[in-house]
């Protein structure tokens, strides 16, 4: 069956992890797009993981926010790395996913977690595992309360057409309303290496990859801005698939 969605133009954002001024250049990008090309029902969704590793994940977030006041027409999604930030706010002992692989039972401000920079962007330097408790009653001062709203009221997944959008993924022997959170923000596989035709084209960030990936059954969009690449942006609208680029549109072919 064709891809739709259900008459919408739909912009899809990959994982931005603190690259406010990526962030800036894909919603100018989108901007123009929509100068030169007016559709009614323009829709943009933001995949997840805004914070992390990058410069300015406050200045994202503030941006996000902002975005979100003046547009009833932008869906922001949980990711993984917005949810170590709640998890740490809560209680700082606790490993990024505690229930994860033994990889995942690391804390959220060792270098693999990347909340170091992204308490620093908040005015909190020198953070890290060791001293996880100390500057913990400082982050929380720091963090303002529309931030702290913000990733509390960030959605899980979308479903618009024959698309669904979610951070990281689904577990391809359940079906979507039995799917958990830790599904949804943390999959990879059995996800990533499954051919299976799920009833919906999954767009989803969480697993870097080189250039946008087009499955067919998935498409992946996190093309690691925060490594040096760039932050990607989907484009479709009824059966199309596109990148939009700083050039312009580009073909987002099936592999």
């Amino acid at each position: 069956m064709a891809n739709h969605t259900d008459g919408h133009r739909i912009y899809a954002i990959g994982d931005i992890h603190g690259c406010l001024q990526d962030l800036q250049q894909v919603q100018k990008n989108i901007q123009q797009d929509l100068q030169n090309r007016p559709h009614p029902k323009s829709v943009v969704i933001y995949l997840g993981d805004y914070i992390d590793r990058g410069a300015d994940s406050r200045g994202v977030i503030d941006n996000l926010i902002a975005e979100g006041a003046a547009s009833h027409h932008t869906h922001m999604l949980f990711g993984n790395h917005d949810e170590m930030l709640l998890t740490y706010r809560k209680d700082w002992s606790v490993p990024i996913r505690p229930n994860g692989p033994k990889v995942n039972k690391i804390h959220w401000l060792h270098e693999l977690g990347g909340g170091a920079e992204t308490l620093r962007s908040y005015g909190v330097a020198g953070a890290s595992p060791e001293n996880a408790s100390a500057v913990h009653d400082a982050f929380v001062a720091a963090l303002p309360d529309a931030h702290l709203q913000f990733f509390k009221n960030l959605e899980h997944y979308i479903r618009l057409g024959s698309y669904l959008f979610v951070h990281g993924g689904i577990n391809p022997d359940s079906a979507l309303e039995d799917q958990t959170l830790d599904d949804l923000i943390w999959m990879r596989e059995p996800f990533l290496s499954s051919n299976k035709d799920h009833g919906f084209t999954v767009v989803h960030g969480h697993t870097p990859v080189k250039m946008v990936e087009n499955h067919g059954n998935r498409i992946a969009i996190d093309t690691g801005a925060v490594f040096g690449r760039f932050l990607s942006c989907l484009i479709l609208e009824d059966e199309a698939q596109s990148l939009l680029t700083n050039d312009g549109l580009k073909p987002c072919p099936r592999l």
